[in-house]
């Protein structure tokens, strides 16, 4: 992996261990709880994409993806700490910009062992959206993913944006550019005006 692409790659998993330490202050975690739920929200899809295509989990044999996630815990402690709260919006556009590093990053790796662009925007998918799965799931919350705004979906979407980038003839790295900003976007926008995508009607029933 080129040094910027590593780079981008730690600053989304920082993005999500601040997004599990939060999540382990709702909870009223110990310090231990707080660097499990960090460390499952940052990692978690990484190390579920990487054992789906059997490949070494990538933080064993880079510690530096660790030192990320304690900073990072560290960090967000020390600022609830002290200020007892965290500006919603700041870390919802966080969060934003670590989706759509991590689903690139996931889907160039599923891409670099030959898999079908179907596969790799499945496997850029599972790394954006896997760790906030098992965070919700251990917390006992309906995961993030399943509910509210468009999550997964501008995954997919930036994904079917970088091969469309690739079949007019962009670069690897314009191709990235292209299926980011999709994934960025379409998670801002969905934030900012509530987009959804419902399946059933919604009905109020009287009780009995």
């Amino acid at each position: 992996m080129s040094s910027w692409l590593h780079w981008i790659d730690i600053l989304g998993v920082a993005v999500f261990a601040i997004s599990g330490t939060l999540m382990a202050h709702k909870k009223h975690m110990d310090g231990f709880g707080v660097v499990v739920l960090a460390s499952v929200t940052a990692v978690g899809g990484g190390t579920t994409r990487d054992l789906i295509l059997n490949l070494p989990v990538f933080w064993v044999h880079d510690n530096s993806y660790l030192y990320s996630i304690l900073a990072a815990a560290f960090a967000t402690i020390l600022w609830v700490r002290i200020y007892d709260r965290f500006p919603l919006r700041f870390l919802l556009l966080a969060d934003a910009l670590g989706l759509a590093f991590v689903n690139m990053i996931g889907l160039q790796k599923a891409l670099s062992l030959g898999v079908t662009p179907f596969i790799a925007i499945v496997m850029g998918t599972m790394t954006g959206v896997f760790g906030g799965l098992l965070r919700d799931v251990m917390c006992r919350e309906i995961p993030l993913v399943l509910k509210g705004e468009l999550y997964a979906t501008t995954c997919i979407a930036g994904g079917l944006g970088y091969f469309v980038a690739q079949y007019i003839g962009l670069n690897a790295s314009s191709c990235m550019l292209t299926g980011g900003l999709i994934t960025l976007v379409l998670r801002l926008f969905a934030i900012r005006w509530n987009w959804s995508l419902p399946v059933f009607k919604v009905t109020e029933h009287p009780h009995q």
